[in-house]
């Protein structure tokens, strides 16, 4: 298999469709954590392409989240839909995700991150901004069917600095 770098509009729909069903791998830190994720945005902001990521803070992931700048968010083809529900419903505080999965891991090409091998697009990102969601300002009825242990999301916001197809030889 081949990586090469690709633009956004060739990959936006695939990996929309992919969030929305079985979704995506947020990995984050080293050693490196995956974790599910089926919340995300992706558009222009500050003339940036952003790709925006929810993160609680009780996952082991956001510890890893704010121990780094750099993460990847990987989308994996048909096949792994198994260790994508496991990345999302084990902890990787007391799990080896990785191995227990067997997926493996590079280094990514432009951030200080790593990415998973199998997968078929990956995203390289640098955190540029962070927030927590403001029950404030959040409709309560998100708040009433998301939120009832008032466990507000931190949403990063990763400036996407590159994206990668898997391509055959």
């Amino acid at each position: 298999m081949m990586r090469k770098k690709v633009d956004l509009s060739e990959v936006l729909i695939e990996t929309l469709d992919r969030l929305d069903g079985d979704g995506i791998l947020l990995v984050a830190g080293n050693p490196p954590n995956p974790m599910t994720i089926g919340w995300s945005t992706i558009g222009h902001i500050w003339n940036k392409e952003i790709m925006n990521v929810l993160v609680r803070p009780v996952r082991y992931t956001f510890q890893k989240m704010e121990s780094s700048r750099d993460f990847s968010v990987c989308v994996l083809p048909d096949p792994y839909r198994k260790e994508l529900n496991l990345c999302g419903t084990r902890s990787g505080c007391d799990t080896n995700k990785l191995e227990l999965c067997n997926l493996h891991v590079e280094k990514c090409h432009l951030v200080d991150s790593f990415f998973i091998s199998e997968s078929a697009i990956h995203f390289e990102c640098r955190t540029v901004h962070k927030h927590f969601l403001d029950p404030v300002t959040l409709d309560p009825e998100i708040i009433k069917r998301y939120y009832p242990q008032k466990d507000y999301h931190m949403v990063y916001y990763g400036e996407i600095v590159g994206i990668f197809r898997n391509f055959p030889l």
